[in-house]
């Protein structure tokens, strides 16, 4: 870990941390890890709104992490040790804002790399910081120093100079060189602060006199004693330097036992919860070969072969060996899907300094400890009781989200509470998403979702229309604003959402699905919950805000061709002809139809249905040149199959209008209806009669349409181009 620190920029070396060093090798751990996986997170382009607003947060995160180390790199010993407390709240603050903004970007990247970031979540998750006990000793002293050293009452000088023996022994203050660069940092810092900052510039004015006054003398004794201390330090940093460099080797060491390689994911290399077997052959954690599959991914992430399905079936003889190894070792193995993350709000900084300010209440010094700053890296965590400002871009709307973070925090204990709290809690969450639309792009995390859905299960269990409500519209508000990063569902949550779409909320279940089936990934679960019968059944039904969101929601799935072919054409067709007719609806049925064109039972289905093709033809009478665009479409995938199928486009009489398209349409429709015009053509041809007189397909007349139409019905070839016959439409198709 050394040389991967000493090669990211803006992190001191170990050897340059004054005080702290054990906590500080702990944040450069982190910060290391993090700021190595920074490039390839950036590279993974999460651009919508919230990953751009989680990648500034993880950058700002760093920075905060970084000034930390350097301040305890730069500042002066004694300092350092008196706000020790504050120091260690900076770390764990700086460890949770990491932790926070990896929790949100490991939503929006790529599979291979999520698992590595969630492996820095849980170090960051399992770290611990705490004071050196030396350093300890030496704020309590210095505590106390300073409160004797003001009062007015205060004990002699000799107890001053053992106070501050004490001190700098502690802190390995023990050369003539060592009191030098204590004296020039404390020098530094004065000249940093100017006039600016009273409390702290009287701290370093008071530590620069003891220091001038007794400071030669204590080294002095210090190097009569020998180079003791020298070793002491010596051995605290190799201790330091092990710690940090065997944390990483020792992670799969339990008890003295190595975790078998077999028993890890091989995406995660992490130890398996729940172990599943694909086509493959290979064993990986549920959770993260579902992930893989979700984003996209149809091959073996080991073996990099395609796989001739996605279905996994659960190895009950890996998860019970592993149940085995875990037990005789000790080890309790983390659900990966449930794994709990840190809260999505960011930690407010009203107490930045109360630890300090608690531990030195006794003082008696006429200075305001409240308004005790760390300097640069301090003032990004400034506190509100002292007024300092707070960085725009980052605490926008601070008091706003105090609010947040004690719901979020209320959330993640959501199945504690009664339900009544339950419920209230949701509403309140409800509203947040709705009134201020910022809020979805923090809380559209995998695990605030799962506890939306768990909710919105218990409510359907015991039939409380009123919660289900509630947990309908606050998912609906958060998913809407996913866009391309939605966060994983599993199957159960398609298969709720299918039960719900028969009950008092099936307008938001349906409208839930609707947003789902903008995402491919989603298309075959959605197919699987069982939702296609009823979403049929809801075009019979006579509830237009069903029936327009239902018809979005099969155009979406009849796009992906595996989801197309479990489509019943013959069932689907028939129901699609009422709504070919609508002048919001149609576009969408005929995309539907042109989706399952590829497909010779859909073709059948559309030639054998009354009115079909007729309501698709009267589709290029309309002022819409996009609904132009589509029936044109529609009609030449059609054509081009079989001849027959043309023969009951032109039973339709759809000569005039390809004509008024090929003239009047957008580029799109010109091309393709001057490209069916040549089919029909061709396919007249063929028969046998000849065309009298010509048509110049590719210059169509400019006549009025519809004086073309009354001049041209004679005999031949040109009146059955411009005439509708009587036959019926509906003519039955060889199916051979």
């Amino acid at each position: 870990m050394g040389s991967d620190a000493a090669s990211v920029a803006g992190i001191p070396s170990p050897r340059d941390i004054k005080v702290h060093r054990l906590m500080c090798m702990e944040l450069i751990k982190f910060v290391t890890g993090v700021a190595m996986l920074l490039p390839a997170i950036e590279e993974a382009r999460p651009g919508s709104n919230p990953g751009i607003q989680v990648l500034c947060q993880l950058t700002r995160a760093l920075d905060k992490a970084k000034d930390i180390l350097q301040h305890c790199s730069e500042s002066s010993k004694l300092y350092l040790a008196l706000t020790g407390n504050v120091i260690l709240s900076r770390c764990n603050k700086s460890k949770k804002l990491l932790e926070q903004s990896l929790s949100c970007v490991q939503n929006m990247v790529p599979v291979m790399l999520a698992t590595q970031i969630s492996q820095l979540v849980a170090d960051l998750g399992a770290g611990i910081f705490s004071l050196d006990p030396s350093e300890e000793e030496a704020r309590k002293v210095l505590s106390k120093l300073l409160h004797q050293y003001t009062s007015t009452t205060h004990s002699g000088e000799e107890h001053v100079f053992e106070a501050i023996q004490i001190a700098m022994r502690s802190l390995r203050i023990t050369s003539p060189k060592d009191l030098l660069i204590e004296k020039r940092s404390i020098k530094k810092q004065l000249e940093k602060i100017g006039e600016g900052d009273p409390p702290k510039r009287k701290i370093l004015l008071i530590f620069l006199s003891l220091l001038n006054k007794n400071g030669t003398s204590i080294v002095a004794e210090h190097t009569e004693n020998g180079s003791l201390q020298h070793e002491d330090s010596l051995e605290y940093e190799v201790e330091s330097r092990l710690k940090c460099n065997h944390n990483d080797a020792q992670r799969d060491i339990f008890n003295g036992s190595r975790l078998p390689d077999e028993f890890k994911c091989p995406l995660s290399s992490r130890l398996m919860y729940d172990p599943v077997v694909i086509a493959s052959g290979q064993t990986y954690e549920r959770f993260w070969i579902e992930k893989w599959f979700a984003q996209g991914n149809d091959t073996c992430p080991k073996t990099k072969r395609k796989l001739v399905h996605l279905s996994s079936t659960p190895n009950n003889s890996m998860k019970d060996l592993i149940s085995r190894w875990t037990a005789a070792h000790g080890v309790s193995v983390v659900d990966p899907s449930v794994q709990a993350t840190v809260g999505h709000s960011w930690e407010s900084s009203s107490t930045s300094i109360a630890s300090l300010s608690s531990s030195m209440m006794d003082l008696s010094i006429n200075i305001d400890f409240s308004n005790l700053s760390l300097g640069t890296s301090d003032a990004s965590f400034a506190s509100h009781a002292s007024h300092s400002k707070i960085s725009n871009d980052f605490h926008k709307g601070q008091s706003r989200e105090s609010i947040h973070e004690m719901e979020l925090e209320r959330l993640t204990r959501l199945s504690s509470l009664s339900w009544e709290s339950q419920c209230n809690l949701v509403g309140n969450i409800r509203n947040m998403l709705t009134q201020n639309g910022e809020a979805s792009n923090w809380m559209s995390s995998d695990n605030f979702i799962q506890k939306l859905f768990r909710f919105l299960k218990d409510a359907h269990k015991c039939d409380d229309q009123d919660a289900q409500l509630l947990g309908c519209q606050s998912l609906l508000a958060v998913l809407d604003e996913c866009g391309s990063s939605l966060p994983y569902l599993n199957d159960d949550a398609f298969a709720l959402l299918t039960s719900l779409l028969g009950s008092e909320v099936s307008k938001e279940a349906i409208a839930i699905f609707k947003v789902l089936s903008r995402h491919q990934n989603c298309h075959h679960k959605i197919t699987m919950s069982g939702a296609l019968p009823i979403l049929l059944e809801i075009l019979d039904a006579h509830s237009r805000e069903l029936q327009e969101p239902a018809i979005k929601i099969l155009c979406n799935l009849s796009g992906s061709s595996k989801i197309g072919s479990l489509i019943e054409p013959s069932e689907l067709v028939p129901k699609l002809v009422p709504f070919l007719e609508d002048t919001v609806l149609a576009r969408n049925c005929v995309i539907i139809l042109h989706n399952l064109c590829n497909k010779e039972d859909a073709r059948i289905a559309i030639a054998e249905t009354d009115g079909c093709i007729a309501a698709v033809v009267k589709l290029l009478e309309r002022d819409s040149h996009k609904d132009q665009e589509h029936a044109v479409d529609f009609l030449l995938s059609l054509c081009l199959q079989r001849v027959q199928y043309c023969q009951l486009v032109m039973d339709e009489g759809v000569i005039p209008e390809l004509v008024s398209v090929s003239i009047n349409g957008n580029n799109k429709a010109k091309a393709m209806a001057l490209e069916l015009l040549r089919l029909l053509k061709g396919e007249f041809s063929d028969t046998g009669e000849s065309y009298k007189p010509e048509i110049d397909i590719p210059k169509p007349p400019t006549t009025d349409i519809t004086q073309q139409k009354s001049r041209s019905q004679g005999t031949g070839i040109f009146g059955k181009f411009f005439s509708k016959r009587s036959s019926p439409t509906a003519k039955r198709i060889n199916r051979k």
